[in-house]
């Protein structure tokens, strides 16, 4: 099969592309019963077909998909471009940094080490909400997260001058998944690395799980973890099974009341209980008749939270009408139109693909709810709160009310008071029926004097500029602001930890009394310890209602049946009464938003502003490490690295470092937010000059592996059953049985030079794609993770970290198997293909076995394990 087979000419407005015809693979029959996302992975195995790492029987495989089959065939996927964060970019960095010092270690071409395809950075995880309520806050926040953050920013600076096809976007600019729909999505490439006009879709991997944004646009991708994103920079496929593909359809419109945030709740409660964990999701129906573009992309953000590789939308006119909006020019608009449609990729009312599995949801049934108090999946309707917040109060016996000043007002701090309301995250800061909703329940609210409870901390982080433009020119910004929403600053912020602090009397309270208080924030993510480590439940609700919580200032409320206060003549005024009508956010946002508010906004969205201008950068194609840096260090990874592969390597007589429960997330062994002050980061940090009030947090710190090393396992809400009776990072060391950091143990292994294993239940892994929850698992010693199940991103990292991620058979577990954690582990039977191999288990001179699994899942993976890591796989390639 020779590629010129498979080409065809497309003209468009008298210009003309080649493009890779799917009809030249595959009949119309073949094709209509093909899901969407599928014709995407057909079109790209046609294109990077080359005979050995695709050939035919790859591109048979797809083509003739069997929907009720197990996945069986591994393909390779290249993706179009990639896309990074802040936190997970900037150790992507390091890492490409440090691989062209080891390639010139190695006598190669550095010049080598450079992205082949695009990749665009956004800065959007470091601003801190530590200014609130105020017409300053955003600049006073700006000047803090550039003080804080120079050395990394100048780094950057450094990256986007030293490597080809590498792009940041300054801070101060949007959240990445919208910056990403509103202007880097392509949908359809217009030329390839050469130059030459060739179309074919637009595909993308990214460092944030939520990288699934760009589905709603009919885009595939999906987020990987930082070292499978370098390796995808640097040319290499990601090796995946042909997967299954859940179809969700979508009957009739959404009832006023609900929200896009009320419907993706509810989708991702079902998708949740289907079970869609490394399946894709694809959106049909005739219900996308009634689904904005904005909607699309909320439901496609939460793909990670309802476990799913992706959850994609088809192009339609919707798409189309979008992408005239955001001011994409109009020849790509109709190629873009003109493509899909030759390819059959263009959503086609009258046919139905086939799926692995089918859910139907009618959006007229969907109405208010919540997510809390742990997890996105905790579904609650809006009038279940309080009975549950109450349930949970009780059982923990927390019913204390104690007294505060605050903001010169005497108050009463209850149990269960909301203490931050975040308009935050991706999720919804980007959705303009949800934004205006909030603009408008806040006019109506302070029209009839309400405000918000003194003790609640409130903010507004936009998804990009856009938005600010368009709730001032609905007048409605200023509404927002007279309840504390002010814009604290156009990043993550809250939903990954960055709420800052809290007012220094609600801090007291708290800590003085063990209060249990909550969050309620637009976001994505509700981890234990996540939002605030003083907060312990947190809810995940609409932008309108974080704003009636703040007027409320408790989670105990029952909205339909308790006043959330009194306006000017004394009137209770319930929610139902400031709820904003359905028809006047539609006719806001119709008269509001136009195309030239994202021209204006995006011009010159790469220059930044004086303060981006203004950071200092050295151009070299090395980068020139300081030593004394307490944010950039070149990591060990490739320290004494040979020419030749090391090959599989034996475990045998390790220690267990951790036993862990079910449900561990990424934020459990990677924490991104605060650093606390009694932890072996902050340690090290004051030992290298670093003032308690400028540690920042571990996610502003991700390049300096020092830091990043030290805080793996080191939540404050981690329980380890080495260490009963401890939360946070605590284990016991054997033989010595002294309780120490998790860290501290780990270098002691080290010093004596025993390997380690970390052993967990269910669903490890779960959450946000953190490398450094792989990266710092290697550095501490860890050689082998045993879990009942995996999250799909954290497993593929632990190989790529080379680390050996092995998996209970059903039935077993470490509790089963009676592990106490003074066991020595051995691994037998592990060679390159291994399904599966025997652990054995030796105590006071008795030895046990069991037999576990292999989650080594493809060839292509087995060569990354016996190179020691993805990226020492890659070097080893280019050297």
């Amino acid at each position: 099969m020779g590629l010129e087979t498979h080409r065809k000419q497309l003209t468009v407005n008298n210009s003309t592309f080649q493009y890779y015809d799917l009809t030249s693979v595959a009949s119309p029959a073949q094709l209509a019963r093909l899901p969407f996302s599928l014709k995407i992975l057909l079109e790209n195995l046609i294109r990077h077909y080359d005979g050995e790492n695709i050939t035919q029987s790859h591109i048979d495989a797809v083509v003739n998909w069997d929907a009720n089959a197990a996945p069986s065939t591994e393909i390779a996927f290249t993706p179009s471009r990639v896309v990074l964060q802040d936190f997970t970019g900037v150790p992507a960095v390091v890492d490409l940094a440090a691989m062209r010092d080891a390639m010139a270690n190695l006598g190669g071409d550095v010049d080598k080490i450079n992205p082949l395809s695009p990749a665009e950075l956004v800065i959007d995880h470091s601003v801190m909400v530590d200014h609130f309520g105020s017409d300053q806050a955003l600049d006073l926040n700006t000047k803090l997260e550039f003080n804080r953050n120079k050395e990394r920013y100048g780094f950057l600076r450094w990256g986007q001058s030293a490597f080809d096809n590498f792009k940041v976007v300054p801070p101060n600019t949007g959240i990445v998944h919208q910056v990403n729909l509103e202007y880097l999505a392509r949908v359809i490439f217009d030329q390839n690395a050469q130059g030459e006009p060739v179309a074919y879709p637009d595909t993308v991997v990214g460092t944030d799980s939520h990288t699934t944004m760009i589905n709603g646009i009919g885009v595939l991708g999906w987020g990987v973890g930082g070292i499978e994103a370098e390796a995808a920079m640097l040319g290499q496929p990601i090796t995946m099974l042909i997967p299954e593909v859940v179809g969700f359809e979508l009957t009739g419109k959404l009832a006023p009341g609900a929200t896009a945030t009320d419907l993706v709740l509810k989708v991702v409660k079902m998708l949740r209980d289907l079970g869609v964990v490394g399946k894709f999701v694809e959106f049909f129906g005739e219900g996308l008749d009634h689904l904005p573009l904005a909607d699309r992309a909320t439901i496609a953000n939460m793909a990670p939270e309802y476990g799913a590789t992706c959850g994609i939308f088809p192009i339609d006119q919707e798409t189309l009408e979008y992408l005239r909006l955001s001011g994409r020019e109009a020849a790509h608009i109709d190629l873009i139109e003109a493509y899909a449609k030759a390819q059959t990729m263009y959503r086609d009312v009258g046919v139905t693909a086939d799926y692995s599995d089918k859910l139907t949801l009618d959006l007229a049934t969907v109405v208010p709810a919540l997510a809390g108090p742990k997890r996105p999946q905790d579904y609650l309707f809006l009038d279940q709160v309080p009975e549950t917040v109450t349930r949970l109060l009780d059982e923990a016996k927390a019913d204390k009310a104690v007294d505060i000043h605050i903001n010169g007002q005497d108050v009463t701090l209850n149990d269960g008071d909301v203490v931050v309301a975040a308009i935050t995250s991706c999720t919804n800061t980007s959705n303009p029926s949800v934004i205006m909703g909030a603009g408008l329940l806040a006019k109506n609210a302070a029209e009839k004097g309400l405000v918000s409870k003194p003790w609640v901390k409130t903010s507004l982080a936009p998804g990009s500029m856009v938005v600010t433009d368009y709730l001032r020119s609905a007048g409605l910004l200023t509404y927002l602001e007279d309840l504390g929403f002010d814009v604290v600053g156009y990043g993550c912020t809250t939903c990954i930890g960055n709420s800052g602090p809290l007012p220094p009397a609600v801090e007291s309270a708290i800590s003085a009394n063990d209060m249990n208080v909550s969050s309620v924030l637009s976001g994505n993510r509700n981890f234990e310890g996540r939002i605030h480590a003083q907060v312990k439940m947190n809810f995940l609700a609409s932008p309108p209602l974080v704003v009636a919580y703040a007027l409320a200032g408790t989670t105990k409320i029952d909205f339909k049946a308790e006043p959330l206060g009194q306006d000017q003549a004394g009137n209770d005024v319930y929610l139902a009464d400031i709820w904003p009508s359905q028809q006047s956010i539609n006719d806001t946002v119709k008269q509001t938003i136009s195309r030239e508010m994202f021209i204006d906004n995006y011009k010159n969205v790469y220059a930044g502003d004086a303060r981006w201008q203004s950071v200092a950068v050295t151009e070299s194609k090395t980068f020139n490490w300081d030593s004394a840096s307490t944010y950039i260090q070149n990591p060990p990874y490739f320290d004494g690295m040979t020419k030749q592969a090391p090959g599989i390597p034996e475990i045998q007589q390790a220690k267990v470092l951790l036993k862990l429960g079910d449900m561990v997330t990424t934020d459990h062994i990677s924490p991104a937010g605060s650093i606390a002050p009694d932890s072996p980061a902050a340690k090290y940090l004051r030992e290298h000059g670093v003032a308690d009030n400028d540690f920042n947090s571990y996610g502003s710190r991700r390049g300096n592996h020092q830091v990043m090393m030290r805080g793996t396992f080191a939540n404050i809400r981690l329980r380890n059953q080495l260490a009963p009776g401890t939360e946070g990072g605590w284990t016991t060391h054997y033989p010595s049985g002294e309780v120490m950091t998790v860290f501290d143990a780990a270098m002691r292994y080290q010093d004596e030079k025993v390997p380690l294993v970390v052993f967990a239940g269910k669903e490890y892994g779960a959450g946000s794609s953190r490398d450094w929850a792989a990266k710092g698992t290697n550095l501490l010693g860890v050689k082998a993770v045993v879990t009942e199940s995996y999250e799909r991103i954290h497993r593929s990292n632990l190989i790529g970290m080379g680390v050996l991620p092995l998996q209970f058979k059903a039935g077993d577990s470490h509790e089963s198997l009676g592990i106490t954690g003074d066991e020595e582990i051995s691994v037998s039977g592990l060679v390159r293909g291994a399904k599966t191999v025997t652990l054995i288990l030796e105590k006071a001179g008795q030895s046990k076995t069991v037999t576990v699994d292999v989650r080594i899942d493809t060839p292509k993976e087995w060569d990354y394990y016996e190179n020691g890591g993805i990226l020492h796989y890659v070097l080893r390639q280019l050297a």
